[in-house]
C-alpha cells in the first residue's frame, strides 16, 4: 500500500515540476494529492500524538512566510503579492507542510529555495520567461529528498 503512495508522490512532484517548468502553470488537483500522499506517509512514520503539533507549527511557518513575501511585495516592492508571488507557489507551499517534522522540514524547506535560486540562475539564459518556476523546482527538491531518505541516503526525515 505504502509503495502505491510512494510512486504516487514521487509522480505528483514530477508532474508539477513539468508542468511549472515549461507551462508556468500546474494543475490544481495535484497540491491536494501530494498533501494527502506525504500526510499519509508522515502519519506512518511520526508520533500519532505529535501530529497535530508537528502540522500546526509548519503550516504556521509556511503561513509567516507567506505574510513576510505579502509584505515585502507591498512594501518593497510597491505591487501585489500576485504579481511576485503565484497562487501555485502558494499551494505547494500548505501541501508540503504535511512532509516531514518540524526541523526537518524547515531545514528541507530552506535547502529547497536555495536550490530553486540555483537552479533558476543556471538555467536562466535557456528560458524565455523570467518568471521563476518556484512550485516546480521545490517539487523537484522534495521528490529527490523524499528518493535520498527511502534509498538510505538521508538517516530520518520524521524524527525532530
Amino acid at each position: 500500500m505504502l509503495i502505491i503512495v510512494k510512486c504516487i508522490l514521487i509522480l505528483s512532484f514530477l508532474l508539477v515540476f513539468f508542468q511549472d517548468v515549461k507551462e508556468r502553470l500546474v494543475y490544481w488537483f495535484l497540491f491536494p494529492i501530494i498533501a494527502i500522499c506525504s500526510g499519509i506517509l508522515m502519519y506512518h512514520n511520526i508520533i500519532q500524538q505529535t501530529l497535530l503539533i508537528t502540522l500546526s507549527i509548519n503550516i504556521g511557518f509556511v503561513l509567516f512566510l507567506l505574510v513576510v513575501v505579502g509584505l515585502y511585495s507591498k512594501i518593497r516592492l510597491k505591487t501585489s503579492i500576485k504579481e511576485t508571488f503565484g497562487l501555485g507557489d502558494g499551494l505547494l507551499f500548505l501541501a508540503l507542510t504535511f512532509t516531514f517534522s518540524n526541523v526537518t522540514f524547515i531545514v528541507l524547506f530552506v535547502f529547497g529555495m536555495i536550490f530553486s535560486l540555483l537552479l533558476h540562475l543556471a538555467l536562466k539564459q535557456k528560458s524565455k520567461i523570467d518568471t521563476v518556476p518556484l512550485a516546480g523546482y521545490l517539487s523537484l527538491f522534495f521528490a529527490i529528498a523524499y528518493c535520498a531518505y527511502w534509498t538510505g541516503f538521508l538517516e530520518s526525515v520524521y524524527i525532530f
